[in-house]
């Protein structure tokens, strides 16, 4: 059996956080989404689960993070090309995210990012075939 990911993330609010996440192209598994929350699919092995704040505090006993005053975690993407980086963060510009830094190149790897509406930042990345391992 492959291994999944299921990365859990608080959402103020999910109406909009599943219109944002929408326009970048990802789509919802309907089986596991209800009004607390929404199973986004990445890949057949990575799933973000938006979780309303009440419902996501019910899992822990800390308080949750203000991730638009704090960074708790950087989730990080790889994507098939520069044009794909560069695509998916003007859509997230496009629906109302933000660009925390400039895009870096370093020959091997380029990198863009964005912040979506939480503030959670989402880091994406393209990698050459050779840095990445797959020559």
């Amino acid at each position: 059996m492959n291994k999944q990911i299921y990365v859990n993330l608080p959402v103020k609010n999910l109406e909009r956080s599943r219109e944002f996440f929408s326009s970048l192209g990802y789509s919802f598994n309907a089986q596991f989404s209800n009004e607390q929350g929404a199973c986004m699919v990445v890949s057949d092995h990575i799933y973000v689960m938006l979780l309303v704040e009440s419902y996501f505090q019910t899992f822990t006993k800390k308080p949750v993070a203000d991730s638009t005053k704090v960074t708790e975690v950087l989730t990080c993407l790889s994507c098939d090309s520069r044009a794909e980086v560069d695509e998916l963060v003007a859509k997230a510009l496009a629906a109302g995210g933000k660009a925390p830094n400039a895009p870096q190149d370093h020959g091997f790897m380029y990198a863009h990012g964005f912040e979506d509406l939480d503030g959670h930042i989402w880091e994406l990345v393209y990698m050459t075939e050779a840095a990445a391992g797959n020559s």
